[in-house]
């Protein structure tokens, strides 16, 4: 985690670019891979009926680091990128039988990390003597959220 300072602006920024940049790395996410804007795309339809079925499917599950994955975003999501904590929580439940689709979805994430690595937590005093918390979230995004959760 980076941790930056601005004293005069009373300002402090919390990033995990390095982190970000070693996961993307592990998942193959080179920097040809386009990224994408939402953390999820209505289309993923998650759920526990698309578990693998066939014995050439579990074996493509068998060699995915799925669990590291979904670990790996987890520790991202707490703290430093909340944004994307539903779509973690719904692919977190099929950790024990994931599927190909699920798979996908995690990849999905991982785009979409890559055109944000440089996003974080800004914390910033309040001069006008009043405490105040402030949380910003794209109305795109929550509408995707909303529709893939309802699946």
């Amino acid at each position: 985690m980076k941790i930056d300072m601005n004293r005069k602006g009373d300002k402090i920024c919390l990033t995990q670019k390095g982190y970000l940049q070693k996961v993307l790395q592990k998942f193959n996410i080179r920097s040809d891979i386009k990224s994408v804007s939402a953390p999820l795309a209505p289309y993923f339809k998650l759920a526990a009926i698309i578990s693998p079925k066939s014995v050439e499917e579990r074996d493509y599950m068998s060699h995915v680091t799925y669990a590291n994955a979904v670990d790996s975003l987890i520790y991202v999501m707490v703290y430093t990128m909340s944004d994307f904590s539903h779509t973690i929580g719904m692919l977190s439940v099929y950790m024990h039988d994931p599927e190909k689709g699920h798979w996908e979805a995690v990849k999905w994430i991982l785009q979409y990390i890559k055109g944000t690595v440089d996003v974080g937590l800004v914390f910033e005093r309040n001069t006008r003597g009043k405490q105040l918390c402030t949380g910003y979230i794209d109305s795109d995004t929550l509408e995707i959220l909303t529709s893939a959760g309802q699946q």
